[in-house]
């Protein structure tokens, strides 16, 4: 068992101007600061769908997207220009531009781990950011849970697969 800072999506969406403080120690006063990195790297870990041909990858002018072998999308932020070109190229429409933040302080999820909760968690007032104890297994027995690594883990609804409806012939 690890204790992961957890970023829940759906509080997120029910209180979006939640922002929690930071102790990143190279955020600038005037950034946005690393719990929108977190945002980030949780939306890529739940909703994109990883496309075989990833549509949002090969739009990219900046090569700012790059598609890992295990399938899931990692942005570059110093090559990000913000021209949203993945956006439109999306097939699912996954990527919104409130995710992709051109000045984002980066998260170290607070360099010293298991010690004391990061200061996102402790100063979250709408529980989007907590500190967890979890186990490795947990999203066997949570399916609303999803790990990203070992520091990080996201919760929300899960998606549900729908089969299509035959279309019956008159």
């Amino acid at each position: 068992m690890a204790y992961r800072v957890v970023v829940n999506l759906d509080k997120l969406r029910e209180k979006p101007e939640c922002n929690p403080q930071c102790s990143y120690p190279f955020a600038k006063p005037e950034q946005v600061t690393g719990p929108s990195f977190l945002r980030q790297l949780a939306g890529f870990e739940v909703f994109c769908r990883r496309c075989d041909d990833h549509p949002c990858v090969n739009a990219c002018p900046f090569d700012a997207l790059e598609q890992q072998a295990d399938g899931k999308i990692k942005r570059f932020n110093m090559r990000c220009t913000q021209c949203n070109s993945c956006i439109v190229a999306c097939p699912f429409g996954t990527i919104v531009p409130a995710a992709l933040l051109y000045k984002d302080a980066m998260c170290d999820l607070c360099a010293d781990p298991g010690r004391v909760p990061p200061l996102c968690t402790r100063t979250c007032d709408c529980g989007a950011f907590t500190w967890e104890e979890i186990a490795d297994d947990a999203p066997a027995q949570d399916p609303s849970l999803v790990i990203v690594n070992e520091r990080l883990a996201v919760r929300t609804k899960r998606f549900i697969k729908a089969e299509p409806v035959p279309v019956r012939k008159k």
